[in-house]
């Protein structure tokens, strides 16, 4: 089949279809056409690259160029290797010199640009300093692909400081040679990364610096090579035998800066290579694999996403793991062994008998295979993809890319894919036979009754209480699920995890509070294992993570609603492996802000497919929840703090849903909203809980005709977004009882109509019992300007003055209504609903606030029941000493509800305690009671 004709380019390039028209507004097809003949005439060389670049000497005009450069590029090779002009080779070469050009272009621009205001970065000994930037992966190769990022590292000679020199004798300030270079670098990664109206230059990755992203942006010499020798691991061998310094001298000499160079080199070169025939390396490299594969498989866990050519099985990364191997095993002592690039290497390899001539030559025709397969992948959008999608019709398209029919392209990807991971599972003595462990009877796993004796005898060896059942129980998964799966893989890695478990269910839970055996932990763990068993890519995580399944079995020990969670929600066996849940405690609160930032390019990214950004939010929110509960359950976290962790998540869910909520709107008739979110209850008091509803109401200050329409649109579209279930569940169960009216009123309603309704100007507006609920209320999302005149309109109708023993009345006329609501006919004490538990101390509260707040405006202060407390004890309100130790009851008894909660029940069920257990705390609230309702008692008090 031939490739595609110059004029078709267009169409199978998105990228190039938007370039086109951008490079002349206006420009007709015609125009277009010659332009993208222009562009494809020939290749595109250094020197021309060089040549638009080098005259430009400031960061703006020079960020600008750079960007229609790489775009000029990107056209010219996607045209050129679409009709078959240009080869792989030629597409890497192009890519490499752009990345070197634009880099060390930008690098002398902006070094400039600083060295004006501060002078040239100088040694002690008065020489000149440069940034040496290293390229690292397949930039260091010199075989970058279209779309790719590019890995960095940042380093420069010697310590010392900036000097006004020279050109630059105006300088005015003076910084250590480390400022200035942290500086630059700081300037020149959003330079080459920050995405404007024509697009970005190159995403930069700076996480193989020294120490990660914890580390230094820009590290001195002495300083990398301390850490290579005291902290290097075994990976960053394998990432630094491709680094190679990619930037030119800007204050240095040429003779100078290749010293430092050379220096750099001969630094780095002892830490990849040994001096002997190095063959641990095999061991480490197998490692290293494992963990990108396993990352593979739980970035697409739960999703039936294609084929990965670059990290799937079979694909780029192996043959370059392959190649890498040898070099490290073998450099130390052959030099020739030492290059950069996959394809010389495969040639070098097979010269010096490391790998057959003729395995060699077939890891280079599929390597370039492919590579050229990613790249048909990236030429579509400019997306950094290397997954083969299940789409024919996509498929198709990239199969006429490469010059092939869809059929042919899978049958020859399927071939390359067998061949490689052969070759890799040959060379790395894969062997995953579950026969070979230790210790373990063979045919444990067959399933039949001699299996389920087998393991039966192996649990009790381990100690279970009741082996048998355990025992049943994995037999039973492997003669259903596992028996009808077509994975072979599916059953190894399950058979393989059984004997992890069973190995540490015990010791998990003698880690545990709260006396779980470790015969529950193991049934706790084959409950998620029945959700998740046919699904291999989760199993093969807690097999490729160890640390991440003791976290699970820990989390499953400790609370059987966490259990719950997971099950449900596999997906955050992610968050376990990555480690983002133990950034969080009460002196480290999650960057909710940030947090909704990523969450939005994500929803962008997936503009127009509506489910996909329901299940996009929904993953994410689990994901947040996920992470307060494992700091939860590790004590990290106050009940007081993870109730306004899990509320501000709440905010960030609502102020992203109503956006894309009205977003969604083709009728809406202003670009943001004049409109609010107002929460009431848990939410509204910031004391939410893991599974708490939302009591909300919305309000709109707008008076356009319109407003009448579209608001309730809206808050269809955002009850849509927030309680639909998807496949990944819901976000919240939303109450909307508490709006003016109530179930009768009108969904959203105008900030007069509230206001008239909450001052009751017609005669039939809000009960007292309304108004004594607008006292945990608060904006949480939407229009800053809307929630400051709910939150005024809220302060004026709490601060009115109001007859203390009407209030007290309507008071205990509610809390009789609500106890008669909760009945409780057993002998244990319900902590929420019981006389003198959680709900009388926030009536005391909110009675407080009404018959007070009149004279004590500080009162309307949302601060929580806590707080509050304490404050009307300095204002005379209650006596100090319940001023200081009701708050200490409601804390206990919320401590208690959340310790129940996740042991034994979600929200919603009676959490009922010995009275014992907080007889004191009861009696405190109920002597309360008396001090601020007075004499009046219509409510019994059940519990003796």
């Amino acid at each position: 089949m031939p490739r595609l004709q110059l004029s078709e380019v267009p169409e199978y390039s998105f990228y190039v279809k938007r370039s086109l028209e951008a490079m002349r507004f206006g420009a007709s097809a015609e125009e277009q056409m010659a332009d993208l003949a222009r562009l494809a005439a020939g290749p595109v060389t250094r020197e021309q690259m060089a040549e638009r670049l080098g005259a430009i000497n400031e960061p703006e005009e020079m960020n600008l160029a750079m960007r229609r450069l790489r775009r000029d590029v990107m056209v010219s090779l996607i045209a050129r290797d679409l009709t078959g002009e240009a080869g792989y080779q030629e597409v890497v070469e192009t890519m490499t010199a752009l990345a070197e050009e634009t880099v060390s272009h930008c690098v002398r621009v902006e070094s400039r640009a600083l060295a004006r205001r501060f002078g040239v970065p100088m040694s002690e000994q008065g020489v000149p300093q440069d940034l040496i930037v290293v390229g690292m992966g397949k930039l260091g190769g010199a075989e970058l692909n279209v779309s790719s990022d590019i890995d960095l590292v940042f380093v420069y000679d010697e310590a010392g400081e900036t000097q006004a020199v020279g050109e630059f004798a105006n300088a005015r300030r003076t910084l250590t040679n480390h400022e200035f270079f942290e500086k630059l670098s700081k300037r020149v990664i959003p330079a080459l990364n920050d995405l404007d109206g024509i697009g970005f230059v190159f995403r930069v990755d700076m996480r193989l610096r020294p120490f990660g992203d914890a580390g230094p942006i820009a590290v001195s010499m002495s300083m990398l090579e301390e850490y290579l020798y005291t902290e290097g691991r075994d990976w960053e061998r394998f990432a630094w035998l491709k680094g190679r310094v990619i930037s030119r001298p800007v204050f240095m000499g040429n003779e100078a800066f290749e010293s430092a160079v050379n220096g750099l080199n001969s630094l780095v070169r002892p830490f990849v290579f040994r001096k002997y025939v190095d063959f641990s390396a095999i061991s480490a490299l197998s490692r290293l694999h494992e963990l990108i594969r396993a990352q593979t498989i739980r970035r697409e866990a739960g999703r039936n996403l294609g084929i990965n050519v670059k990290l799937g099985k079979g694909g780029i990364r192996e043959i370059e793991f392959i190649t890498q191997t040898f070099q490290i095993i073998r450099g130390g002592r052959e030099r020739e062994l030492r290059g950069k690039s996959t394809l010389p290497m495969l040639q070098a390899l097979a010269e010096h008998g490391a790998i057959s001539r003729q395995t060699a030559e077939r890891l280079a025709v599929e390597y370039v295979f492919l590579r050229n397969l990613e790249h048909a992948l990236q030429y579509v959008d400019d997306k950094q993809t290397q997954v083969l999608g299940n789409d024919g019709q996509a498929q198709a398209r990239i199969a006429a890319m490469l010059g092939m029919q869809p059929g042919q392209m899978l049958e020859r990807l399927e071939s390359c894919r067998e061949f490689v991971s052969g070759t890799f599972d040959e060379i790395f003595h894969i062997d995953s036979s579950i026969n070979s462990i230790p210790g373990w009877p063979v045919g444990w796993h067959t399933g039949d009754e001699e299996g389920v004796s087998a393991l039966e005898g192996k649990l009790r060896e381990l100690g279970y209480a009741d082996p048998r059942a355990l025992a049943e129980r994995v037999s039973k998964l492997l003669n259903t699920r596992l028996k009808s799966s077509r994975s072979a893989d599916a059953k190894t890695q399950f058979t393989r995890f059984v004997v992890h478990l069973a190995d540490h269910a015990n010791e998990w839970a003698r880690e545990a509070v709260g006396g779980v055996s470790g015969d529950e932990v193991f049934h706790r763990y084959l409950e998620l294992l029945e959700v998740v068993v046919g699904r291999t890519t989760y199993v093969a995580l807690l097999n490729q993570y160890p640390s991440a399944a003791a976290r699970v079995g820990k989390i499953l020990a400790v609370s059987r609603w966490a259990a719950q969670y997971i099950t449900a929600h596999p997906l955050l066996l992610d968050e376990l492996v990555d480690g983002r849940g133990r950034q969080v405690d009460d002196y480290t609160p999650v960057d909710w802000s940030g947090w909704l930032d990523d969450l939005r390019r994500e929803m962008i990214a997936s503009e127009g497919d509506q489910e996909r950004q329901m299940n996009l939010l929904r993953d994410a929110h689990h994901a947040a929840v996920f992470r307060l509960l494992l700091a939860d359950l590790d004590g990290r976290l106050t009940v007081e703090r993870l109730a306004d962790q899990l509320s501000a998540l709440a905010d960030a869910v609502l102020s992203l849903v109503l956006d894309l909520a009205w977003h969604s709107i083709p009728t809406r008739h202003i670009d943001q909203p004049r409109f609010a979110v107002i929460g009431y209850g848990k939410l509204g008091g910031k004391e939410l809980g893991y599974a708490s509803d939302l009591d909300i109401i919305f309000l709109y200050d707008d008076p356009s005709e319109e407003a009448l329409t579209n608001y309730p649109k809206l808050v269809r579209r955002m009850m849509s977004w927030l309680t639909v279930q998807t496949s990944s569940g819901i976000l919240f169960d939303i109450d909307m009882r508490l709006r003016p009216n109530g179930q009768n009123g009108l969904i959203a309603s105008s900030m007069e109509m509230f206001r008239r309704y909450q001052r009751n100007e017609d005669g039939n507006g809000a009960w007292l019992w309304e108004h004594q609920a607008l006292t945990r209320a608060r904006f949480c999302a939407g229009d800053p300007e809307v929630g400051a005149a709910f939150e005024k309109e809220r302060s004026f109708i709490l601060t009115q003055p109001r007859n203390r023993d009407e209030v007290v009345r309507a008071v205990i006329e509610m809390r009789s209504k609500m106890l008669d609501g909760h009945p409780n006919a057993t002998e244990l004490f319900d902590v929420k609903h019981d006389r003198g538990g959680m709900v009388d101390i926030e009536f005391i509260v909110q009675a407080l606030v009404l018959a007070h707040a009149h004279d004590h405006p500080e009162l309307v202060n949302n601060f929580g029941n806590t707080l509050l407390l304490e404050m009307a004890g300095r204002l005379g309100l209650i006596p100090e000493q319940y001023a200081a130790k009701a708050p200490l009851a409601y804390r206990k008894y919320r401590n208690i509800q959340r310790r129940h909660r996740l042991l034994n029940e979600a929200e919603g069920r009676a959490v009922r305690v010995p009275l014992d257990e907080v007889r004191e705390e009861r009696d405190l609230v109920l002597r309360l009671w008396e001090l601020v309702m007075g004499s009046a008692e219509p409510v019994r008090n059940r519990v003796q």
